[in-house]
């Protein structure tokens, strides 16, 4: 059984899904799935990119033709890895391609740690490769730095988590007050969590796009708040062509190809820089964290919401797509 997406949206098939075409092959047991603001941009269609829906999970290897991920192997999934496989929001996935790709694709994860908290794994490794690109162009550490992010949807609450764990000092920003009051009611996040525009002017080093979609308002907020000389990054979606009137910048092709440019604001130096995807190495610090740190330090499963069964998924997604859902909803699919 599983939710695919369709012409005319996400439909439930209790059909068994075949095997793709590919060298090697792996099959596994869906445990617990994740509902990603990128899914429900796939299905309303304003997503760029190849198809990724149903990518956040936590699974466990049924079959595979590759020795060094054998049956009984937890793993997560990599979307960003190029293969041909099924839907995450499955009883069961397939997956299949060159033996590297595979291996890849599926990070093996702990089997003693709650699905709950490993669910984040994928979003957790976008939130570390985003501050991986931040220090990558500004050539330092983050810790000490001072860090906004603007955006307290989930990603950007990982974001600025992660930052705090790294050291930073960091400020969390939403332009409606209904996730800031999630985020600090649920005391998801030990820093301040507050409107946008009460975000000091030139107040930070470090100025994160973390909205779903790099908004011109969002965007003009993060310049405002940005010191002279400091960096701009942009996480949030784009497409192409996108750019901000008054600064010299090709916003998607920044963002995509994590380029670094050094252009102006209204007369301030800025520089913008983008974050675009994972590597393998992020997986491994998504992991590391969420088992290593104390989970009052990121306690990524009082985000959680709602967990449902998969028979419930095409009902739930058409809710999000009109309401505004706060927190994170999983995907049971051995729930009926």
């Amino acid at each position: 059984m599983r939710v695919e997406l369709g012409p005319d949206g996400p439909r439930l098939l209790h059909t068994e899904p075949l095997r793709p075409n590919g060298e090697h092959a792996v099959r596994v047991r869906v445990e617990l799935a994740g509902l990603c603001r990128s899914d429900l941009k796939e299905v309303v269609g304003n997503r760029h990119g190849v198809s990724q829906f149903g990518h956040e999970l936590v699974a466990v290897v049924e079959e595979s033709s590759l020795g060094d991920l054998p049956p009984g192997t937890r793993v997560s999934l990599d979307p960003n890895v190029p293969l041909e496989r099924g839907t995450g929001f499955a009883t069961t996935m397939w997956a299949a391609g060159p033996a590297d790709r595979l291996r890849a694709a599926f990070p093996v994860v702990p089997t003693d740690v709650d699905a709950r908290r490993l669910v984040f794994t994928e979003p957790l490794a976008c939130a570390q490769h985003c501050l991986g690109a931040a220090a990558r162009h500004i050539g330092e550490d983050l810790a000490g730095l001072r860090i906004g992010v603007l955006g307290a949807g989930t990603a950007g609450a990982l974001i600025a988590g992660l930052a705090h764990a790294l050291g930073a000092e960091v400020t969390l920003g939403n332009r409606s007050q209904d996730r800031s009051e999630f985020l600090r009611s649920r005391a998801v996040l030990d820093a301040p969590v507050g409107p946008l525009a009460e975000m000091p002017t030139d107040g930070f080093d470090v100025a994160i796009v973390a909205t779903s979609f790099v908004l011109p308002e969002v965007l003009r907020e993060a310049l405002r708040t940005v010191v002279p000389g400091g960096l701009v990054l942009l996480y949030g979606g784009t497409a192409p062509g996108d750019a901000l009137p008054g600064l010299d910048c090709d916003l998607d092709t920044v963002r995509r190809g994590e380029l670094l440019v050094t252009t102006e604001w209204d007369g301030k130096p800025v520089r913008v820089g983008g974050s675009y995807g994972t590597v393998q190495d992020d997986f491994g610090a998504a992991v590391r964290a969420l088992v290593e740190l104390d989970p009052a330090t990121l306690p990524v499963e009082r985000m959680i919401t709602d967990e449902i069964p998969l028979e419930a998924l095409p009902d739930t997604i058409r809710t999000h797509l009109a309401e505004r859902p706060l927190g994170k909803t999983l995907i049971r699919p051995g729930v009926l």
